[in-house]
């Protein structure tokens, strides 16, 4: 399964007739330019699951990724050529405690 895949299954999983009114996923562009992914977390399983900040390359012009969990959400942002990057390290993070 690919990156996308594993997105939309994660989205899938949250859609319950109520969180999905509510909250969702937003994928928008940067004027620096790159990318910004927002993954609302609230009433999920992953609500109360910590996440550590995650910085790459941070100085870089285009490679940078950075990772936060801020008020219920999983916001990324990162260069043009690491928005699969940045999604994969929301799913490991999503996905950390799942049974295989």
């Amino acid at each position: 399964m690919d990156t996308l895949e594993k997105l939309e299954d994660w989205y899938h999983a949250q859609c319950n007739g109520v969180w999905e009114h509510s909250y969702g996923i937003a994928i928008t562009t940067l004027d620096n330019p790159g990318w910004r992914l927002r993954v609302d977390v609230r009433e999920t399983s992953l609500a109360q699951r910590p996440f550590a900040e995650l910085k790459r390359d941070y100085d870089h012009s285009t490679d940078w990724l950075i990772c936060n969990l801020q008020d219920g959400e999983f916001r990324g942002a990162c260069g043009p050529r690491q928005l699969v990057t940045m999604i994969q390290v929301f799913l490991a993070w999503a996905y950390e405690s799942e049974p295989a």
